[in-house]
């Protein structure tokens, strides 16, 4: 059962990287009308169909957007997590559920009061676009791994987009001394759902690449990328073009510590 916990939500999304440019009395009112709630991984947080009476905000923990197709099997269009804002802020129903993928806790904004905000609060609407945008870039990328007929080029580009897109989150990205640590935060199958194969087809992707030296299996869920450029090139990316971006995403982390 989920669980529902008034708050001051400054420690939380309020401080994330989507509210950093808001003003002093915008992130006031969000704080006022903010309630964390937590949900269990497997819990359903909105129905495919349902149109939700909150803006959600997450805190902690993954969550995935999932679409059931007619003939029953179900797909993963998206993952959400640490600073992502879900909701349909002035629109109808949600055309996928959201699950927790993990133990997840997000800030939940009653919607009509948090539109009634975005209504006055042009840094907030910027706030929301920016968010739409990057969403929005995030389905291209997936679009773009999705397209490639081999399951191995599939792996090495979300392995690569786990370092750009979760590189901010401590425990998932960590840089070694022999390369980049991963933990992939969501199960084989959820994963094999979101790469539209099977789980035993992950297996074998990942330990090609293993073979072939570019990723070190340290456990099921933990992948040590020893070959960036070889990974981008399995993935079809820029091999230039994503070395300089996790340089920069790593340099990131190194500061923080």
């Amino acid at each position: 059962m989920a669980n529902d916990t008034p708050t001051g939500a400054h420690v939380g999304m309020i401080g994330s990287p989507i509210f950093s440019d808001i003003k002093p009395e915008t992130r006031d009112a969000l704080d006022a009308m903010c309630r964390i709630k937590r949900f269990r991984k497997g819990q359903i947080v909105v129905q495919d169909e349902e149109s939700p009476n909150f803006v959600g905000g997450v805190l902690s923990g993954i969550l995935r957007m999932q679409k059931t197709l007619l003939d029953g099997r179900q797909h993963i269009v998206g993952l959400l997590v640490e600073g992502d804002l879900f909701g349909r802020v002035f629109d109808g129903a949600f055309e996928y559920s959201v699950e927790a993928a993990t133990d997840v806790e997000f800030c939940s904004f009653p919607r009509a009061a948090f539109e009634g905000l975005l209504s006055r609060s042009p840094d907030l609407e910027r706030a929301v676009l920016l968010n739409i945008t990057n969403e929005l870039d995030r389905a291209r990328e997936w679009m773009i791994i999705l397209s490639n007929q081999k399951i191995a080029g599939r792996i090495a580009g979300f392995l690569l987009l786990m370092c750009s897109r979760f590189g901010r989150i401590d425990h998932i990205v960590e840089p070694t001394v022999d390369g980049i640590e991963v933990k992939i935060p969501i199960s084989r199958l959820d994963l094999a759902h979101l790469l539209g194969t099977r789980p035993e087809s992950i297996s074998r992707a990942l330990h090609a690449l293993a073979d072939e030296g570019h990723i070190e299996i340290q456990e099921p869920d933990r992948i040590l990328l020893r070959d960036i450029e070889a990974l981008a090139k399995a993935a079809d990316e820029d091999e230039m073009q994503t070395v300089a971006t996790l340089k920069d995403v790593l340099s990131v982390k190194r500061l923080k510590r």
